[in-house]
């Protein structure tokens, strides 16, 4: 058989195709049409049913009461919305506001995002209050209502799901001493010292029974004394932090929960000649030579 010379190499037709098929006369494959775009009603519903649980996912952050509930609820807030953020990037909207809503999408999944490293934060206790978590997103969150407002703006549709405000960030304080709660009269003949050489200020909540006491707040590197104590059998708890929330009476940052494990009796004895009590004195602390171990506290479990 002849060897064949000259020529050219050369592969007709379109890979993964038929014959000829999709091909013009010159040989030329044809582009995938663009999607036609929604109509204003069509893509204002389409907006509309995610409206109702994008908002609901935030207001429920913001709402969130203690830590375990928040780290849940940012959790739940980063699922609705990079889900709602998938699902709009998918539509072809109005050629008129095209712009706003590849911005709102844009915003959307930046704020997600933003708040998967903010629950690493709430689950390191970083975070503990929804204020701080606000206060972690403000930029994303001023960032996405911005967004939400000019496509809103645009044709009205229903874009407008930050209805909350991220306050700026503080660090108050509680004056050394100053009683958080007073359950009880501190009328007995006992005391309490309280030495907190820690790095971060405290609050210390001593449980007689099933009632608080009373819980006193102690500055970082400071100390103080509760005098009156009555006669009984305590528990002692104390959270320690940064930023308190005279409101919400918890550290917005930086909180940790823990208890003494053993817990310490006050007793007053009289004899014909004498009255003997007890006093107690707690660091929260470590140092050489201590004999009073603490354990964490679920913050749940923590007495509020």
């Amino acid at each position: 058989m002849p060897t064949p010379e000259g020529g050219e190499p050369r592969v007709s037709g379109v890979a993964g195709g038929q014959g000829d098929a999709g091909t013009n006369g010159g040989g030329t494959t044809s582009s995938t049409p663009s999607p036609t775009a929604l109509t204003p009603e069509a893509y204002k519903a389409e907006l509309d049913r995610r409206h109702k649980s994008m908002t609901a996912a935030i207001k429920g952050m913001a709402s969130a009461r203690g830590v375990k509930a928040l780290d849940q609820r940012v959790a739940r807030a980063e699922e609705a919305l990079s889900g709602a953020a998938d699902a709009l990037a998918a539509l072809a909207p109005p050629d008129a506001v095209r712009a706003q809503h590849d911005a709102y999408v844009a915003s959307l999944r930046d704020f997600a995002t933003e708040l998967g490293s903010t629950e690493g934060k709430v689950g390191a206790r970083d975070l503990c209050t929804s204020s701080a978590v606000l206060t972690d997103l403000d930029d994303k969150l001023a960032a996405l209502d911005e967004a939400g407002e000019a496509l809103q703006s645009a044709g009205d549709y229903p874009a407008d799901i930050v209805d909350v405000k991220a306050a700026r960030k503080q660090t108050r304080r509680l004056s050394n001493g100053a009683f958080v709660r007073k359950g009880s009269t501190l009328n007995g003949r006992s005391s309490l010292e309280i030495d907190n050489g820690a790095p971060r200020d405290a609050v210390i909540t001593v449980v007689r029974g099933g009632s608080k006491a009373f819980s006193v707040y102690v500055r970082k590197k400071a100390k103080f004394k509760v005098r009156g104590v009555r006669d009984g059998n305590y528990k002692i708890f104390f959270t320690q932090g940064v930023d308190w929330d005279g409101k919400n009476k918890a550290f917005t940052r930086e909180c940790s929960f823990e208890r003494f494990q053993k817990s310490v009796t006050f007793k007053t004895t009289f004899t014909a000649t004498q009255i003997r009590w007890h006093d107690w004195r707690i660091t929260l602390h470590a140092i050489s030579g201590g004999n009073a171990r603490t354990a964490p506290v679920d913050p749940d479990d923590f007495p509020g």
